[in-house]
């Protein structure tokens, strides 16, 4: 009797474990991204260049507090508004003229 009371000791041991991987692996560096995400999109403005999910390359030329939509330029003449969501990155100033 003592020796199956070891055992589930150690099946409750081993689930901690494991909750303890998961957590550390999974759960932690995903919550970490979605803040960085999320401070991200609080923090674009007017004149930055930014990269999308679909990977256009443009600058932001407006952007309105009250929705999710900003204006980029891909170039002098072409301009696209997209959900703010899908921008993935804040480029260097200059990045589109090196292209």
């Amino acid at each position: 009797m003592d020796a199956q009371q070891g055992g589930g000791m150690q099946m409750i041991f081993i689930l901690v474990i494991f909750a303890l991987i998961f957590y550390f692996m999974i759960f932690r560096p995903q919550s970490k991204r979605n803040k960085e995400h999320r401070n991200l999109m609080a923090s674009l403005a007017k004149g930055e260049e930014v990269l999308t999910s679909g990977g256009l390359i443009g600058k932001i030329t407006k952007t309105s507090a009250e929705n999710d939509y900003i204006v980029i330029a891909l170039n002098d003449t072409t301009e696209v508004t997209i959900k703010r969501d899908f921008v993935v990155a804040v480029l260097p100033k200059g990045s589109m003229k090196s292209l």
